[in-house]
């Protein structure tokens, strides 16, 4: 095992698996489906972690601003839709009426996810680094975020709304956040949307992260992201 990937696992004070770069991603997420059954029995929650050339930085900048992982655990609110909801009304105040329906858009095709891909090489499709699948000792997926706190950058929400926005879209549509690089996360969506309106939650997609559908898409419409997001189990974030 490489120190550097030891050293980070450690951090973390729970059990783990390695799978290392080059190797094929298809273990890593069969190994995250089964850890997610073994959770359920002993009482944590799975998470894959790319230990990639940025993740010590992004781990370290957390700690050096007093970073309090319990506090924000303890602190999750059930205003997640909320959240979501103010962030696309301040999206949307940069639009026109015109230029809002063009961004919604009227497409009926989208590209459907049932693979993580967040860890994967672009030149060959293997692991691009290597990846732990974490077993925090966490009793409800949101609280996953306490312990890997991406965000608060740019566009991408920060811990506090993070981690409600993780507890709001489990209770609505049992979403479990699963995969983090330092600059994509992944949700496993076992029920696609549990019944919800593809359209709306395409648009709270959006709120959360909007180069979702501005670098995501091909049409650059919220539709398209619908169409691809009805039959999904597996949903992508990318902040540039």
């Amino acid at each position: 095992m490489d120190a550097k990937t030891k050293q980070i696992a450690e951090r973390f004070h729970c059990p783990y698996m390695v799978f290392e770069a080059g190797s094929e991603p298809e273990k890593l997420e069969r190994a995250y489906m089964e850890a997610l059954k073994e959770g359920k029995r002993d009482g944590f929650w799975p998470a894959i972690l790319l230990v990639d050339e940025y993740v010590e930085e992004w781990l370290g900048i957390v700690a050096q601003d007093g970073y309090d992982r319990e506090k924000v655990i303890a602190g999750c609110g059930d205003n997640g839709r909320e959240i979501l909801a103010e962030r696309l009304g301040e999206y949307l105040e940069d639009y026109g009426e015109e230029s809002q329906s063009e961004l919604v858009g009227q497409e009926t095709e989208g590209d459907e996810l049932h693979q993580f891909i967040g860890y994967c090489s672009f030149d060959d499709g293997t692991l691009a680094a290597d990846a732990l699948l974490l077993k925090l000792p966490v009793k409800n997926p949101w609280e996953i975020i306490g312990y890997l706190p991406m965000g608060g950058w740019n566009d991408c929400p920060g811990a506090e709304d993070m981690i409600a926005v993780c507890k709001y879209w489990y209770e609505r549509y049992r979403a479990v956040p699963a995969v983090f690089t330092h600059d994509v996360m992944e949700f496993y969506a076992p029920y696609g949307l549990n019944g919800a309106n593809s359209l709306e939650a395409a648009k709270e997609h959006y709120a959360f992260c909007t180069d979702r559908v501005d670098q995501g898409t091909r049409t650059y419409t919220i539709s398209e992201l619908a169409a691809g997001l009805a039959h999904s189990t597996v949903w992508y974030f990318w902040w540039d």
